[in-house]
């Protein structure tokens, strides 16, 4: 018979094991329980790691990144960019980044020798793993170095493509980002320090070896897929595994060898078939009444691409046009409602369904808590949505 695990007993392991009602003593700790934070837009890496450790998150955060180096920034699954400890960026490194650059590569080469402005770059294949060597030679030298500082030192950074020819959103644009892009998803070179403040896109680049002497772990590739779905299933399982594919980005194929090596068991997930690792059947105890306040694109709001168990009926206000979450108002296991902060500084939330006189003083507490944190930083997501619009507007 199939074992049979409810939804009470899935958003009770939410909120342990992702942290949010049992802070972690380091961000380390915090990024590993979720496997990795979400580093698209900078500011939510301080955010989530905020709802997840005692302390101060900019400070302990900035301290671990570039100081420590405990963690290090770079490109995974879904190539997305990801803020991970030294064991699971060794993984991801094997598991997903090395595909994705396979074919980011091919795909480069091909613009290089088809979309060329004004003219194409005659043998793409070695005018890349030329430009590449000089750019990283030129990195090492400095020590770190920007985007621009770098097209200075090697002026064929400058080489232009001319992309979607014809169409209404044409455009020509230097290089320079994809080789670095390249680069990085190679594991040759490292995002750094943020030009400006912690909410900040924009990196100064470092070589890998000097950033990260030891360099990360190198895994066979099938070895490290099936780990990363032992770790992915111990923090966000049990799950149906569709949403281990969509997290890892990988092929059927893929996903069912990994799982074949780790042997989860089957599991009845509420009429959804779903697995479990075969030695984590029994249940977790349920933690008291919680809330949190999560950013855009946090770990546990992304962690699935099934969300009905915890998100409802209310992807429309909270989800924009990409599928990319905003900041969401969490309360025992599920979301509730959006938050922002407005130009003054407020933290303001809005609730999509009736959560009772305790929840709403709860979430007021927390969003208080938040302001204060905030102080006098301003965060905009970079993926906005309907309620978070509403609610910076002030309306």
């Amino acid at each position: 018979m199939i074992p049979k695990i409810d939804i009470r007993q899935r958003r009770a392991r939410l909120a342990t094991r992702h942290r949010l009602t049992a802070p972690a003593e380091s961000v380390l700790a915090a990024a590993d329980a979720v496997v990795a934070l979400h580093a698209t837009d900078p500011a939510s890496v301080h955010l989530s790691a905020w709802a997840r450790v005692k302390g101060d998150g900019v400070a302990e955060l900035e301290s671990a990144l570039y100081e420590e180096r405990t963690l290090i920034r770079m490109l995974g699954m879904r190539r997305t960019v990801f803020v991970l400890g030294h064991e699971n960026a060794a993984l991801v490194q094997a598991a997903c980044s090395a595909d994705i650059a396979k074919k980011q590569r091919r795909l480069l080469e091909q613009h290089l020798g088809t979309q060329g402005h004004p003219e194409n770059v005659p043998e793409p294949e070695r005018w890349l793993a030329e430009v590449e060597d000089a750019t990283e030679r030129a990195l090492k030298a400095r020590g770190s170095a920007t985007a621009q500082q770098l097209s200075e030192d090697e002026p064929r950074l400058k080489q232009q493509l001319l992309m979607a020819k014809g169409k209404p959103y044409e455009a020509i644009a230097n290089v320079t980002s994809r080789v670095l892009f390249q680069l990085a998803v190679d594991g040759r070179i490292v995002r750094g320090r943020p030009r400006g403040s912690w909410i900040s896109s924009q990196y100064y680049w470092a070589p890998m070896a000097g950033w990260l002497p030891q360099g990360l772990a190198e895994w066979d590739a099938d070895a490290a897929r099936a780990e990363l779905a032992r770790r992915w299933l111990y923090a966000y399982g049990p799950a149906p595994i569709a949403d281990l594919r969509w997290w890892t980005g990988w092929t059927a194929g893929q996903t069912k060898k990994a799982l074949a090596a780790i042997q989860p068991v089957e599991v009845d997930l509420d009429g959804v078939p779903g697995v479990v690792l075969a030695d984590d059947l029994e249940p977790v105890e349920e933690p008291g009444p919680w809330v949190a306040l999560l950013p855009s694109l946090d770990p546990t709001s992304m962690g699935w691409i099934e969300r009905d168990w915890y998100l409802g009926p209310h992807k429309a206000p909270l989800f924009d046009g990409t599928g990319n979450i905003g900041p969401t108002v969490w309360a025992d296991g599920r979301i509730v409602g959006g938050w922002a902060q407005r130009p003054d500084g407020e933290v303001v939330h809005h609730f999509l369904e009736d959560v009772g006189a305790d929840v709403e003083r709860a979430v007021e507490a927390e969003a208080n808590h938040l302001a204060e944190w905030f102080g006098e930083v301003r965060v905009t997501p970079r993926m906005r949505t309907p309620v978070e619009r509403r609610l910076a507007q002030g309306s």
